[in-house]
């Protein structure tokens, strides 16, 4: 007898209920809830574990050789796989209805595996000159010291980006909406012209979550979140996620369990925790954001709003047509620059002056302290990014305290 059993003798298994599959008819508010943890409510748990072990062992080689070289499911070690970030991806990938998932430790690494894993020394990516800032520091400094030639072209010029993609393109790069200035580009017809040159499509879904807009659905190959934004929605945890084409994905996949950008339990925990409560919370931003945008737009203190759910935007028609909701971001402009920003931001009480975003609580900063803080005021203004610009990630308190809120501090200043 085995010590193990002289010391114990184990029961028949219990019979706990399978929970059901997710399918393409499952509604998104019931995916956030249940996908992905089907396999890991262990014991008839009804949350899915913290499983902290480094490595899962094997009782014989065969068995351990066929796991490690991926011919049967399990665990090797974590810096590969993990149960609990398995139900993370599982989840974001029935939400994006994608082929395969793989995860990261921050949304940075997210973009930057995916350039590294999939370009080389020759090839060509297009994209928009007003990136977040981080990915718009591959595009400038990273990318072309590996000999990738990178066109940035003015963001809602289709017909630029179109003859770009023409003279050669191996990766086109959509972010949209953009941050901060929340521009949208055409997901559907800029894939047909990038797939016509044989360019892959990769789009930064992060400002619009996947309750607002699936780019897989509209012909992209690649989306990309930085899950500490409003997947996560709770300021806790950083991670980032890749989704799309398997043989895309299982190329970055590959890339980073070497590179070691690899999302921790804890984090894909709290991950999947605040995924539970997305589609309430997106629902919530949504309409707040729409009643921001609106009353700002009246304000005489404001030069502009860029939020793609007004009529006033300029890519309305287009925010309408490939996105369910436009998402809790929103950004203004001050008529007095950067020094109103310095009088309005410090007034502001239900609003945390920080350089996050996507969280329950109201979080803002001017994009020199967000998101374009790596950048010279000099490359902001390249960008169509001006410096009396305010990001406002609208929470989900009730919209007429942060209306409130806003109005004290614009008129105070």
């Amino acid at each position: 007898m085995h010590l193990l059993e002289a010391c114990y003798i184990y029961p028949d298994p219990p019979h706990y209920g399978k929970l059901p599959p997710m399918t393409n008819t499952t509604s998104m508010a019931t995916k956030a809830v249940w996908a992905g943890e089907q396999d890991l409510l262990l014991t008839g748990a009804t949350t899915v574990p913290i499983s902290l072990g480094v490595a899962h062992g094997y009782a014989d080689v065969d068995t351990w050789r066929e796991v490690a070289l991926g011919e049967k499911p399990g665990y090797i070690y974590a810096r590969n796989t993990n149960p609990t970030v398995a139900a993370f991806e599982q989840k974001i990938g029935a939400l994006e209805n994608a082929e395969s998932v793989t995860s990261f430790a921050t949304g940075m690494a997210a973009i930057s595996n995916m350039f590294f894993a999939l370009l080389k020394p020759g090839q060509r990516v297009v994209s928009a000159k007003d990136t977040y800032g981080g990915t718009n520091l591959l595009f400038l400094h990273f990318l072309p010291r590996w000999g990738i030639e990178v066109a940035l072209c003015d963001t809602t010029d289709v017909a630029e980006i179109e003859r770009e993609v023409a003279k050669g393109c191996d990766l086109l790069y959509l972010e949209t909406p953009t941050n901060p200035t929340l521009k949208v580009q055409p997901i559907a017809q800029l894939a047909v012209v990038a797939h016509r040159h044989g360019a892959v499509v990769a789009v930064d879904n992060t400002f619009a979550t996947p309750i607002n807009q699936n780019p897989l659905a509209l012909g992209a190959d690649l989306v990309i979140h930085s899950a500490t934004k409003f997947l996560g929605g709770h300021a806790d945890a950083m991670g980032g996620v890749l989704c799309g084409k398997r043989d895309l994905v299982q190329q970055v996949f590959h890339f980073r369990e070497i590179n070691g950008a690899t999302l921790d339990p804890m984090s894909a925990y709290l991950l999947l925790r605040g995924m539970k409560t997305l589609h309430l919370r997106i629902r919530q931003q949504n309409e707040n954001a729409m009643h921001i945008a609106r009353w700002l737009e009246k304000q005489p203190q404001v030069a502009v709003v860029n939020y793609p759910g007004l009529e006033s935007h300029p890519q309305h028609d287009i925010a309408a047509e490939q996105m369910r909701g436009f998402g809790g971001m929103l950004s203004f402009a001050l008529k007095g620059g950067f020094e109103a920003v310095k009088q309005v931001l410090p007034r502001l009480q239900l609003m945390h002056r920080a350089a996050n975003l996507g969280a329950v609580e109201t979080v803002g900063g001017p994009p020199a302290t967000t998101s374009h803080v790596e950048c010279s005021a000099e490359e902001r203004a390249a960008m169509g990014i001006p410096e009396g610009l305010i990001r406002y990630s609208a929470g989900i308190e009730d919209v007429d305290d942060l209306i409130a809120d806003l109005d004290q501090a614009l008129g105070g200043a």
